[in-house]
Parts: structure tokens; C-alpha cells; sequence
């Protein structure tokens, strides 16, 4: 596992595992929203929307959240902005029917070899804007311990 350090005013935090499967098995988990409550490390996410696999950029689902922070219940209408099948799926959340606010989570899967797959994931908010937003101090609003939780458990769902 390694980690960028956010100390030296980066907007984004990266973790990365080494993962014993083949990328197209994880791509399968990581691109069906029903299956991400399994995987996130922030316990944030309690469920899809029913939504369909993310197929390409364009596409959108929507996830059932909780976080005491948020209010408790909320939902979240997610923008995939990245996809490359078996190698790169990344989306950014917005409020239901809003546009997505700046920030983005994207995981990147590198083969390694037939069975072994090295999986990062990002969570970028240097194109956050909103001063408002900014002002509140919130990002990272996941820690990098939370988000290697999530790269773990992905790792056991495979």
C-alpha cells in the first residue's frame, strides 16, 4: 500500500494495493454500483438505486448514503467521468439532479500478470470551486485509512 501525502497541498489522496486477481474481475465488481456497499471503506454507502453497470463516461447511477455529518440518510447522483474496461472507471457525486460539485473518486487497475492486478484509488477535489464548500473545510471528507479499507475489502470480494 502506499499513499499520497495531502500535507504539501494536494487536493487528492491516492492508496494502492496489489491485488491476487485478474483486472477484469475486479472491473466487474467495481462497475456494478449494487455490489459497492460491499467494498466502501467509509461506511457511508448503504445501497444502489437499482442502477444498471457502468458501461461508459456519460453514465449515471445513484447511491443510498449515511453519514451523521450529512444529516444521516441522503442520496447521491453519480457522473462517470472515466472508463477504460478492465483498466480505469471513476465518477463524481452530485446532489440528485444537480451537477457534480468537483470532486471525484477513480480507480485504476494495472495488470501485473494473468492473476494479479494493482488497483489505486483516487479521491481528487482540486476541481472544487464552490467557495462555500471550500469554506467548510470538509475535504478530505474520507480518510486515507478509509479508503485502503475499501481497496481491502474489494480485495476480499475477489
Amino acid at each position: 500500500m502506499t499513499m499520497n501525502e495531502t500535507a504539501h497541498g494536494e487536493k487528492k489522496q491516492t492508496v494502492t494495493r496489489t491485488i491476487e486477481a485478474p483486472a477484469q474481475d475486479i472491473f466487474q465488481v467495481l462497475t456494478l454500483p449494487a455490489r459497492h456497499q460491499e467494498f466502501d471503506g467509509s461506511e457511508m454507502v448503504r445501497a444502489d438505486e437499482k442502477s444498471q453497470r457502468i458501461q461508459q463516461v456519460g453514465d449515471t447511477f445513484v447511491m443510498n448514503m449515511h453519514a451523521e455529518s450529512q444529516g444521516g440518510d441522503y442520496r447521491r447522483e453519480n457522473h462517470v467521468v472515466a472508463y477504460d474496461e478492465n483498466k480505469l472507471v471513476g465518477w463524481k457525486p452530485a446532489p440528485l439532479g444537480e451537477e457534480p460539485k468537483g470532486w471525484q473518486w477513480v480507480y485504476q487497475l494495472e495488470s501485473l500478470d494473468r492473476d494479479t492486478t494493482e488497483v489505486s484509488l483516487t479521491y481528487d477535489w482540486s476541481q472544487v470551486t464552490d467557495q462555500d464548500l471550500l469554506a467548510k473545510n470538509i475535504f478530505p471528507a474520507i480518510t486515507e485509512e478509509q479508503m485502503d479499507t475499501s481497496l481491502a475489502r474489494l480485495q476480499s470480494l475477489v
